[in-house]
């Protein structure tokens, strides 16, 4: 290289006018560290700027994006304020040892030439001097970026090429979940640590007893046990912690396959969002670059393992548009994500209504309603539903019952133990810790006080650790062996009646779904003028149920007609009072169960449009008082008196004292011949006449 820089004639007052930028940059911290000379190459590029005429103090030196990879513009602020400074015109000159260094990204790279040629700023390389402005000179920068970005992308491919190569082979090294480890043969093995093994056994065994990731949680947390971890990055990477165990945390183990003994790659495809971010999208299974069975020890099997992402799935579906099954959750319908519409075949959702402090499932078919805006295609009251399928699990789980009962009393005694174990682990963890901590303290030379007491500190908060996990361990074990007990003493005594299992309140509802789940695959409900429920066993046998549709609303508390029908006798001889007494007498209730009153009576006989007792009377014939005393000639005061004192028989039509009368006979009392006489003496004569005329009558 001669000593006289090449294109020297192209520098200008002007530019000499302006500052100099170097842009310094390395792709990664490693290189950074490791490939120093390229650093220094990268720093001598003062030099030739001083040659050009530039004084060293109008050189400014770019290096704040060391570590940056250049194929993007994001997050490189070095790169960008470069680009701010040739766009205000204040470079004369940008310095670079190679375009690689300043981008390697096209859109990047011809950014900057097309700002570059605007404000007239050159660029010089380690091969010479560029004139943007210039065709020619910006034709071989042009080229030069797209053999940059062209040497990126043929690195990548090499690198990617032996990843992928490998990677078919299963010989690819990569990250391993907790409960992995590499041996010394760099083969894929169990973790050593028991507590370990047992913490992530203790995960798969409790989905495939609960069905539900949340409950996994749920249940670390009531036996106070903790999950561990490995620290992946700083200075204590590869170190083992404890801490609660996390939702997403099961998630991530349930659906990796190495927990299955199988090799996988290409789970994960990287990519950039249009902010210039990376992130990572899922890739379907068969689109996996290697996935290779039984490539080392699994926590559980292929099929358990394919098995859990179907269950996964079917909770997860219960948010998208099919709302499939869901796990078994706390409310009342026992039927929830087991309900197919037998118009439209979509699975059906569950909704609750409330009334008096009792709750009543619905089961709604409602994908159509929400997608298309039209009416709910299916809405059928649970209750009665849930009833008659209960029926049919329990007469299938009769001859079972008691060797379910007990089974399950032993799985839940099991999981009790094991949960024991791995709290004494914790213990057992923090002990030998506390050995450790106490051996390098009577280890070291007591005359030097700063490391004693550095390690006395530590055995101290190691003696502390041991105490606070045995106090753990023993509310624990306290808390938890008094509800074990109770649990297997009440299955051992309800599980020869499976009914009275099923009935106590002590089981929850979330208990009776799995039961129902584990005979049940699907019903089917249509509703014509009945509800037909077609129940599809596991085991392959259908099962059709015929349920009559319950009343709905106002119309499940109306009277029953039988009792309507004897109101409506009734009150041909008695007012409403009267055959309120007499149909409480009988025992016969409202629809609402409620006995019944006078006013109830007469609402009844308002609605279903029974004929008022005053018309009734008045159809046969009866009087008014005034009618009365018109036929006989006396006033309607006289008329009173007269039913008052018995010389007459009125008849109540209601419950207030009014009455009708029948026609007057030839036994009326006559009133010219009562005027004068004393009330009481016309009483004795009606009385006497009344005897004479039931003795001629006998005769």
């Amino acid at each position: 290289m001669s000593a006289e820089p090449s294109g020297a004639g192209k520098v200008t007052a002007d530019h000499l006018r302006r500052g100099a930028y170097l842009y310094v940059r390395q792709s990664s911290l490693k290189q950074v560290v490791n490939n120093t000379e390229s650093t220094a190459r990268q720093y001598a590029l003062r030099g030739r700027a001083v040659a050009l005429g530039w004084d060293e103090s109008q050189i400014t030196v770019i290096d704040s994006d060391q570590g940056q990879s250049g194929a993007s513009a994001v997050g490189r602020d070095g790169f960008q304020r470069l680009v701010s400074e040739v766009s205000l015109g204040r470079a004369g000159i940008v310095l670079g040892l190679e375009v690689s260094r300043l981008a390697r990204n096209n859109t990047d790279w011809h950014r900057l030439l097309e700002i570059c040629g605007l404000s007239g700023t050159l660029i010089l390389d380690e091969d010479g001097l560029y004139d943007p402005r210039s065709f020619n000179d910006r034709l071989v920068l042009g080229l030069k970026g797209t053999m940059s970005e062209a040497e990126l992308h043929v690195l990548k491919a090499r690198l990617r090429g032996g990843q992928l190569s490998k990677a078919r082979r299963g010989e690819l090294k990569q990250a391993l979940p907790v409960g992995y480890v590499y041996d010394a043969a760099d083969r894929v093995v169990k973790d050593p640590d028991t507590a370990v093994r047992a913490a992530v056994q203790r995960v798969f065994d409790l989905f495939e007893t609960t069905g539900s990731a949340r409950q996994v949680v749920i249940a670390f947390a009531a036996d106070k046990l903790t999950f561990p971890a490995r620290i992946r990055t700083g200075e204590h990477k590869g170190e083992l912690v404890w801490g609660p165990l996390k939702h997403w945390r099961v998630l991530s183990l349930l659906h990796n396959p190495c927990f299955a003994g199988a090799f996988v790659y290409g789970r994960r495809r990287g990519m950039t969002t249009p902010q210039g971010k990376a992130a990572w999208a899922e890739v379907p299974r068969e689109q996996w670059t290697a996935l290779i069975p039984d490539h080392h020890e699994g926590y559980v099997t292929l099929e358990q393992w394919e098995a859990n992402g179907l269950t996964l799935a079917g909770n997860a579906a219960s948010q998208g548009e099919d709302r499939k099954a869901g796990p078994p959750r706390e409310g009342p319908a026992l039927l929830q994500g087991m309900v197919i519409c037998g118009k439209c075949g979509r699975r059906m959702t569950v909704g609750y209504r409330q009334y008096r402090n009792e709750i009543f499932p619905d089961y709604r078919c409602m994908t159509a309603a929400i997608q298309d805006g039209t009416r709910v295609c299916e809405r059928l009251p649970g209750k009665s539903i849930d009833q008659a399928v209960t029926r049919l699990v329990l007469a299938t789980l009769t001859p079972l019952a008691i060797d379910a009962a007990l089974k399950v009393s032993d799985q839940i005694t099991a999981q009790a133990a094991e949960a024991d174990r791995l709290r004494a682990t914790h213990v057992q963890r923090a002990q030998h810790r506390a050995d450790l901590a106490r051996r390098r303290y009577l280890a070291v030379d007591p005359d030097n006080r700063l490391v004693a007491d550095a390690l006395e500190a530590d055995w101290n908060h190691a003696l502390r650790e041991i105490a606070a996990a045995k106090e753990t361990y023993e509310r624990a074990k306290a808390e938890a062996a008094p509800v074990d007990r109770a649990v297997r003493d009440r299955l051992t005594t309800l599980a020869a009646d499976v009914h009275s299992l099923w009935s106590d309140p002590a089981t929850p509802m979330r208990e009776r779904k799995r039961i129902a789940r584990l005979l049940i695959t699907d019903v089917t409900l249509t509703r014509t003028t009945e509800i037909t429920a077609q129940v599809r066993l596991n085991g392959g046998q259908h099962h059709t149920l015929t349920i009559p549709i319950p009343l709905s609303g106002g119309k499940s508390w109306q009277t029953h007609p039988d009792t309507v029908a004897l109101i409506d006798e009734l009150l041909d001889h008695h007012t409403h009072r009267q055959a309120a007494t007499i149909l409480n007498e009988r025992g016969l209730t409202s629809g609402k169960g409620q006995p019944f009153t006078e006013l109830l009576v007469r609402d009844i006989r308002d609605s279903y449009g029974l004929v008022h007792r005053y018309d009734r009377l008045r159809g046969r014939g009866l009087l008014t008082f005034a009618e009365y005393a018109d036929a006989i000639g006396v006033s309607e005061n006289t008329v009173k008196i007269w039913r008052r004192t018995g010389l007459i028989e009125g008849i109540a039509y209601n419950d207030k004292n009014c009455y009708l009368f029948h026609p007057p006979g030839p036994d009326h009392p006559a009133p010219e011949v009562a005027q004068g006489i004393k009330i009481s003496d016309r009483i004795a004569a009606r009385e006497a006449a009344l005897s004479a005329q039931s003795q001629r009558s006998a005769v």
